[in-house]
């Protein structure tokens, strides 16, 4: 009996593993994104203590940074997921729960991506409002522009403009660390090809097909962010 093709076992057909793949790679885009924007929300804060903050606040961004980036995201991960447990289980117990109790797969490893992500979303957004003219700034504060209004219209813009890049790499890289969730189970995309190369004896198959997932939805990302860096810099005159 022949073994079915590369197009029999991705296609849409009775053994098609298509529709999985898919699935996994909406999933894959799902976690990627939930962990980016939580990323993006915690390194507003940090570059917000870096910059204006006092000894206190900056020494604490400082360390997470330092830290964030300095540790494996893998075990990362596993300290969202096997950490919640220790406190999950007992507290679970409590209430008359048995067995293991942790955070659900996703919400662990889009966690654990957002505090990863955040350090770099801290470096890129300081990297970013130092890059802004002072005199912009000084000109709203002379025209008497309230300082929200000025947040609004001036400096996070500008701050978002000249961010675009550095946020590209960092969505790149939250894009690649998506694949280490697959430890906690959540069926990603490398979890689904691992499903599909044991049960079909063709691992090169699917992690080629995962591979080609990867590298479809890097590519349009990598165009739409390319997109927004010239909506942003429309108008902007160049040395």
């Amino acid at each position: 009996m022949n073994q079915p093709g590369f197009f029999d076992l991705l296609g849409f057909g009775p053994q098609g593993w298509g529709v999985a793949m898919l699935t996994a790679a909406a999933m894959t885009i799902a976690v990627a994104l939930t962990g980016f924007v939580f990323g993006a929300v915690i390194g507003t804060f940090g570059a917000w203590a870096k910059i204006a903050g006092g000894r206190v606040a900056r020494g604490i961004a400082d360390g997470y940074t330092t830290i964030l980036r300095g540790i494996p995201d893998l075990l990362v991960i596993y300290l969202f997921y096997f950490g919640s447990s220790a406190l999950l289980t007992p507290l679970g117990r409590l209430f008359g729960a048995t067995g293991f109790i942790s955070l659900p797969g996703f919400l662990a490893g889009a966690l654990a991506i957002g505090v990863v992500s955040g350090a770099y979303h801290t470096e890129v957004f300081r990297g970013a409002y130092r890059a802004v003219s002072k005199g912009e700034i000084e000109a709203a504060t002379a025209a008497g522009m309230p300082r929200f209004l000025m947040l609004r219209r001036i400096v996070a813009p500008l701050v978002l403009r000249y961010a675009l890049p550095g946020l590209g790499n960092v969505w790149q890289l939250v894009l690649k660390e998506s694949a280490l969730i697959s430890v906690t189970g959540l069926v990603e995309i490398l979890r689904q090809a691992q499903i599909g190369a044991g049960s079909t004896r063709q691992p090169f198959t699917f992690f080629l097909a995962a591979a080609i997932l990867y590298l479809a939805i890097s590519s349009v990302s990598g165009w739409t962010l390319q997109r927004a860096e010239l909506r942003f810099n429309r108008g902007l005159r160049r040395a």
